[in-house]
């Protein structure tokens, strides 16, 4: 019997190789990837710009914040010129980060036939009133014509612009990776699916008419829903042999579906297999129990544990929650250092000579149980090498906390308390569930 007109075959290898990755509550391991890193919007924008001039099909971009300054008017200077050649080119910005350039870039763009959407809107009040309004799209991913992909912590915002603070003649600490192999795929899928989201079916509605005009209909339906959980055994069985190819990495996501602590689980793992080095640098850092129970565990056993968070705080509240563990972490051997030459957004890891991430999720119930967050995984040693001078550079222009700011032992408690239950607060607010 052959296939209805337009539907995958059964066991279609490509598109069960395309979405394999999804079913997995831990990434898989693809190896032959190209990974460089990129410091700052200043590395970043040139490298997505000429990448968005050479393309000649499509361009995906999903962002939490999308400035109006000359940085971000760049980037879309150049969305426009791939769209006026006959780029298909979509673009998806969350409702609450970029709510203060939504005019402009409704202006800027969509003339020009970039098509752009806005995930989870908050522009009247009622739309606070819709249920996961909590739950903000935190990702940063670019993607030209399947090829090329930018994944990291970096909104498409000036680096010195700071939309509390105002201009800064310092840029942040930010980071993020451009890549190429295998792990595009699905950073594409992922930006292609916020895109749909936050259109609301846009995309959707050719393959529900394909779907119903089928002779099989529920059979097609059944394929595409379960496409992605098809070879999971073949995957698991190439991870171990892809872990150590040159260039091997994962891309991972955290989300509400079935990746939900994907990204956390990441990195407790390579916590507790580290031997010699652990650097974390997160913008906001209030880990949950299991992650502070590895990240202490490795430092009882030998593990060199050094933290970079905010020493110049765009969130006095974030930085509370920061400091509120201070005294654990040092009195277990974390070496904890605040980085002052500017403000601090980048989410990034090195364990060991090998293991890496960058990506968008920060240490905090936020980023770990709510926010939609995505981050690439590398395991290299010429990327961790690389990485590692930079955050040599970073760790030594920052200021090492070798005491807390000392405060009255009930004040201590009260405070960490108090966090503790504004965290827990915000999470039931947000529909998170879980020990956290």
């Amino acid at each position: 019997m052959t296939a209805p007109a337009g539907a995958p075959p059964p066991d279609d290898p490509v598109l069960s190789e395309a979405l394999a990755w999804y079913a997995h509550a831990r990434a898989v391991f693809s190896g032959g990837n190209e990974v460089q890193l990129l410091r700052g919007g200043d590395a970043l924008f040139p490298a997505m710009i000429e990448s968005i001039g050479h393309a000649t099909h499509e361009v995906w971009l999903a962002t939490y914040i999308y400035g109006d300054d000359v940085a971000a008017q760049a980037v879309s200077a150049a969305l426009v010129a791939a769209a006026r050649r006959g780029v298909r080119v979509r673009v998806v910005v969350d409702g609450f980060g970029s709510l203060h350039a939504l005019a402009a870039l409704r202006e800027r763009l969509e003339p020009a036939g970039v098509a752009l959407a806005v995930f989870r809107p908050t522009q009247r009040w009622w739309n606070w009133l819709q249920p996961g309004q909590l739950r903000r799209l935190h990702q940063k991913l670019c993607v030209v014509d399947g090829q090329v992909g930018f994944v990291g912590g970096i909104n498409v915002l000036d680096d010195r612009h700071d939309l509390n603070h105002g201009w800064g003649d310092t840029p942040r600490l930010d980071y993020a990776v451009r890549v190429q192999g295998a792990v595009v795929g699905p950073v594409e899928q992922t930006a292609r699916a916020m895109w749909t989201r936050a259109a609301f079916g846009r995309d959707w509605r050719d393959e529900v008419r394909q779907i119903a005009r089928s002779s099989q209909p529920m059979a097609r339906a059944r394929r595409l829903c379960d496409a992605c959980a098809s070879r999971c055994g073949a995957a698991r069985q190439e991870a171990s042999r892809r872990c150590a190819a040159a260039g091997a990495g994962r891309f991972v996501v955290r989300d509400n579906l079935s990746q939900r602590r994907s990204i956390e689980r990441s990195y407790i793992d390579a916590l507790r297999r580290a031997q010699q080095r652990i650097d974390i640098v997160s913008a906001y850092f209030y880990p949950g129990f299991e992650f502070r129970r590895a990240l202490l565990a490795a430092a009882r056993r030998g593990v060199r544990v050094r933290l970079l968070l905010q020493g110049k705080a765009d969130y006095r509240f974030a930085a509370l929650a920061a400091q509120a563990l201070y005294d654990e972490l040092l009195a277990h051997g974390v070496a904890v250092f605040e980085y002052t030459p500017a403000f601090l957004h980048a989410k990034v890891a090195l364990v060991d000579q090998r293991w890496a991430t960058v990506g968008s999720s920060n240490i905090d119930p936020l980023s770990l149980l709510v926010n939609l967050e995505a981050n690439v995984i590398v395991d290299d040693r010429g990327f961790a090498a690389t990485l590692s001078r930079e955050l040599d550079r970073d760790f030594a222009v920052s200021r090492e906390i070798t005491a807390p700011v000392p405060v009255a032992g009930w004040r201590r408690w009260l405070r960490r308390g108090f966090v503790a239950w504004v965290a827990r607060l915000y999470l039931r607010a947000a529909g998170a569930g879980g020990r956290y």
